[in-house]
């Protein structure tokens, strides 16, 4: 057994809420154990506001939250992955890179809440909605570890 931790990415196409929020979940629950990283297809450049929001008020840090690309994962001197998932369903369906180390991919999908409309209560409550279910996941991820992610 290695004293590293395990190095997971979440994948979605935009990169700016679902893998956001995984990242951040997966980094605060992991404590220490899990290392999380996210990315997309083809990122939007910004992390939705509405997943800062949520995460400073689930009390998770959002320094350094940037929506990138996932071609960054592939580069030499990138973290060796052990876990690949994707958080949507566009993200599952597309044509990943080949990841150094063959690591395990398993999809986990949500709804977007970046699709969600009405005030800003209205659509803060989608975010709200939508981090608890990538809480309850994460949660469980963690506890059967990474070789049973095909479980959660």
């Amino acid at each position: 057994m290695t004293d590293s931790p395990i190095n997971v990415l979440v994948l979605c196409t935009g990169n700016s809420a679902r893998s956001v929020l995984a990242e951040c979940l997966i980094n605060d629950l992991g404590k220490g154990k899990w290392k999380a990283y996210s990315a997309g297809s083809k990122p939007t450049g910004r992390v939705n506001p509405f997943s800062i929001e949520i995460l400073k008020e689930k009390g998770h840090s959002v320094e350094g939250l940037r929506s990138k690309s996932w071609d960054e994962f592939g580069l030499p001197g990138a973290p060796k992955m052990d876990l690949v998932i994707t958080v949507c369903d566009n993200a599952a369906g597309e044509v990943c890179p080949v990841w150094p180390g063959h690591p395990s991919k398993v999809h986990i999908g949500f709804p977007d809440p970046a699709d969600a409309e009405g005030t800003h209560e209205e659509r803060l409550a989608v975010f709200r909605e939508v981090y608890g279910m990538i809480e309850a996941k994460i949660r469980r991820l963690i506890e059967l570890g990474p070789e049973r992610a095909g479980e959660v």
